[in-house]
């Protein structure tokens, strides 16, 4: 446990960032879920019209430190990749 006034800060800070990392990552989670779901129900125009959102929800945890800029960049060009291949089968 944290003895001194700066440790005790730096507790209740980092429990307060991990929780918004971990709300931050769910709900990347959840709108990766439903745009493969999508994707794999034929629902291209669907997908497609949540496409903007997942860039911008995986941008702005690739900006804000919870997931490597990497990471977000490698989702993004599966998503896409996954629906032109859709789009393509047609």
């Amino acid at each position: 446990m944290a003895i001194t006034k700066s440790a005790k800060k730096a507790l209740r800070q980092s429990l307060k960032r991990r929780k918004l990392n971990i709300a931050k990552k769910d709900s990347l989670k959840d709108l990766l879920r439903e745009v493969n779901d999508l994707i794999s129900q034929k629902k291209i125009d669907e997908a497609k019209r949540i496409l903007p959102k997942v860039y911008k929800a995986l941008d702005k945890t690739a900006k804000t430190g919870t997931i490597k800029r990497g990471r977000a960049y490698r989702k993004k060009s599966r998503i896409s990749k996954s629906i032109n291949r859709a789009i393509s089968q047609k």
